[in-house]
């Protein structure tokens, strides 16, 4: 992969009213050295183009992933993978979307 990929992605409500995003979100996002896109480039690319949302999904300083928030991706929970491994191929090729999910606690 050389270049940047396009990756789709879905934020919760709230996230893409902050950013002022309608629907699926198209973003380019440059893949590492070996040619991988990991989440943490998405995350990068994101908070790059929408500064708004700096800060919402991950923590500015450690830049851990937010305790109520959740990826999913190809029917699986990417949420507690280190945020440098790389996206499933499908993501990376933009053939399926990356979901971010608000979680939902209490009684």
């Amino acid at each position: 992969m050389s270049g940047s990929a396009e990756i789709r992605l879905t934020l919760p409500h709230h996230l893409r009213s902050l950013a002022r995003i309608d629907g699926e979100l198209r973003l380019e996002v440059a893949p590492a050295a070996d040619g991988t896109l990991s989440l943490a480039a998405v995350l990068d690319a994101l908070e790059a183009r929408f500064p708004v949302l700096r800060g919402t999904l991950r923590d500015q300083a450690s830049g851990r992933r937010r305790a109520f928030v959740r990826f999913f991706a190809c029917q699986e929970d990417l949420s507690h993978q280190p945020a440098t491994d790389p996206l499933p191929q499908p993501v990376a090729e933009g053939r399926e979307v990356l979901i971010v999910l608000g979680a939902m606690a209490g009684g």
